[in-house]
């Protein structure tokens, strides 16, 4: 991308960069993709005459969500073949971040993974309407469809989302509670305050991607949640350490055995009790460890 300076295209692309990445990457949940979403965008937007364009951040919106759709589309098909359960790519996000509320709940781990479940185009139009509060009309010339129909996938994706999303509302300090239990669990080996944490039927997943040994399959129930944790993670109790940040704008913990960085663990909670418990350690996920990301809506 040319970084030229005085250059209008790129100086409005610029502005609104974090708000494009953090579209991409809630349509995608992925970094790398989003990043490769958002070159595909300035090519296309660096074609276009200024002068005809009435609403920058809205087209800019609208040429970002094409390219993810199709993008989609295509990550669907790998994420078929995929070794194990797949998460999403954590962030670790800029204090700012877990300040706006909304916009942490909607790029948590908990909400996209419920995003997972939607179509491509349900996804879109979500993220679009509820996410960055873009008109019907906008959002129509967006997906290709008309503002009827729109508003028609709108209502069922908004309900589907509603089916699934985190029970009552979470706070931050509840969040930091169950995950001081687990580092003192990871940290010393011992369960118990763990244990009053987590949910009868919580779920554990976890993601190597065929590079790091995880789980192959969802592990679900309290009993089998802790087994795998005392016996198949090799953490508790032993050489690993627990560090809290704040990922995809919510408490999480950086896992590290031996100083390096062996995964992420996030949580999701509902009704005060931890009922998914998501650790990321496919190293090809965790580029974005190192330095925080600015996202915006």
């Amino acid at each position: 991308m040319s970084t030229e300076r005085g250059d209008p295209a790129t100086e409005v692309f610029v502005a609104h960069r974090n708000l494009l990445f953090t579209v991409a990457y809630e349509m995608l949940g992925s970094a790398a993709d989003a990043e490769d979403v958002l070159q595909e965008t300035w090519m296309q937007w660096a074609a276009i005459d200024l002068g005809t364009v009435r609403d920058q951040r809205a087209l800019l919106a609208k040429i970002t969500t094409r390219q993810a759709i199709r993008r989609l589309r295509t990550l669907g098909r790998r994420r078929e073949s995929y070794v194990g359960p797949w998460l999403p790519e954590p962030l670790l996000t800029t204090p700012d971040v877990a300040e706006d509320v909304e916009l942490a709940e909607n790029v948590s781990m908990a909400m996209l993974l419920v995003l997972e479940t939607l179509t491509p185009t349900e996804r879109a139009v979500f993220v679009l309407r509820e996410v960055f509060d873009l008109a019907y009309d906008e959002i129509a010339e967006a997906v290709n469809k008309s503002p009827v129909a729109v508003r028609q996938i709108a209502h069922r994706a908004r309900a589907h989302v509603a089916a699934r999303r985190p029970r009552g509302a979470v706070s931050p300090v509840e969040a930091r509670q169950a995950l001081r239990a687990f580092q003192r669990a990871v940290e010393t080996g011992d369960m118990q305050g763990l244990l009053d944490t987590l949910a009868p039927d919580v779920v554990f997943l976890g993601d190597g991607g065929g590079v790091k040994q995880a789980t192959l399959r969802p592990i679900v129930g309290v009993d089998r949640v802790v087994r795998v944790l005392s016996g198949g993670t090799g953490w508790l109790g032993g050489a690993a350490s627990a560090e809290p940040a704040q990922v995809n704008g919510c408490p999480a913990l950086i896992i590290r055995l031996d100083g390096q960085v062996d995964g992420v663990v996030a949580v999701r909670i509902d009704d005060g009790l931890v009922t998914g418990l998501y650790y990321v350690r496919n190293p090809h996920k965790l580029s974005r460890m190192q330095r925080a990301t600015a996202l915006d809506r």
